[in-house]
């Protein structure tokens, strides 16, 4: 699943016209990045949520043939239901199987084939991709214990990527609630694992970021 339902309000004015998963960098939209790499990893379907100017998604991307896959939308309205809610939402359309859910304003050169085969254990209902912390998050959000435990306590940055069970939403009532209520209920448990990426991740979430991706990819394009 690539969450692709929120506003933007950091990248206007960019957003007051496109939804932010469309905005265009290197080339393409930042969600044909991922659905192509989705796609590299032998994803074959794939659900995108929408809601801000949503129409304008699936009259950019449509089923996915043209990428190898079949893409089905979870509409939100116009004001969304978070990142929680927004899963929740799908999950009609996700099935009974641990799920890869993917932030669609982040730009990442990770591989995502690793991560899908290795799937969840029966004790986890998340598996997280923590990457370094950025500039503009120098606090980080969950620590990485040496077992490979995520633990609530600010040190890493959650990347947005991540594996899901959906027994992760036992008990959620439809409507707009985060996801990260519910990860730190299940750290409670122990019930959360991941690991560190070291691979290029940026946060795209101000024009500034957007314009420093553009930068980066133009350079390397040029090497």
């Amino acid at each position: 699943m690539i969450l692709a339902a929120g506003r933007g309000e950091r990248m206007r004015p960019l957003t007051d016209t496109t939804p932010k998963p469309l905005l265009v960098v290197g080339g393409k939209p930042l969600i044909v990045w991922h659905i192509e790499a989705l796609a590299r990893a032998g994803i074959s379907e794939i659900v995108i949520n929408h809601a801000w100017l949503g129409e304008q998604i699936p009259a950019a991307l449509g089923h996915g043939h043209r990428w190898g896959v079949q893409i089905h939308y979870s509409a939100e309205g116009d004001l969304g239901l978070e990142t929680g809610g927004g899963v929740f939402n799908a999950l009609p359309l996700l099935g009974d199987a641990p799920f890869l859910v993917v932030n669609g304003d982040v730009f990442t050169q990770l591989d995502f084939a690793p991560l899908i085969q290795r799937g969840l254990t029966d004790s986890e209902l998340a598996y997280l991709v923590l990457v370094d912390n950025p500039e503009h998050h120098p606090q980080g959000d969950f620590m990485l214990t040496e077992q490979g435990l995520v633990i609530d306590q600010p040190n890493l940055t959650y990347s947005g990527i991540s594996l899901l069970s959906p027994r992760l939403f036992v008990g959620c009532v439809a409507g707009k609630f985060g996801l990260a209520p519910l990860l730190r209920r299940a750290m409670a448990d122990h019930c959360v694992s991941g690991y560190k990426a070291q691979d290029l991740w940026v946060d795209v979430g101000t024009p500034e970021r957007l314009q420093y991706l553009e930068t980066y990819l133009a350079r390397s394009a040029s090497c």
